[in-house]
């Protein structure tokens, strides 16, 4: 079993920045991939950006170029920068972990673990 805590969120103006954090608690070294999934009220969970085992990345084309998603696995820690924030980015920030291999890393029914959440406002 996998434990999961966000942290980071928070109110930010737009044009701001952000760093989310997951601290896990297994090692993240033994997950096929983790990620960062986000849902605002009314709409369905979507997957942001994700890190697989060797490192390779994936972004939803709506925070390309703006988020970065890394992993420290020696402090088994999951991190999200965001930057240039708009207030579209307002959501329920998710961290998850899928720990075997999986086809579509943006799709939410792949990861077995999630965290609570972590809120992120962008409004001026």
């Amino acid at each position: 079993q996998v434990q999961l805590a966000e942290s980071g969120g928070g109110s930010v103006q737009p044009g701001g920045s952000l760093r989310l954090s997951c601290a896990a608690s297994t090692r993240t070294s033994t997950n096929y991939c983790m990620g960062w999934f986000r849902q605002a009220p009314g709409k369905e969970r979507e997957g942001v950006a994700t890190i697989d085992s060797d490192g390779s990345t994936t972004y939803a084309d709506s925070v390309q170029g703006r988020f970065t998603i890394s992993l420290d696995n020696s402090k088994n820690t999951l991190f999200l920068q965001m930057n240039s924030l708009k207030p579209e980015d307002t959501a329920m920030y998710y961290c998850a972990a899928a720990p075997f291999h999986i086809l579509f890393p943006l799709q939410r029914y792949e990861y077995n673990y999630w965290g609570r959440g972590t809120q992120v406002t962008v409004s001026s």
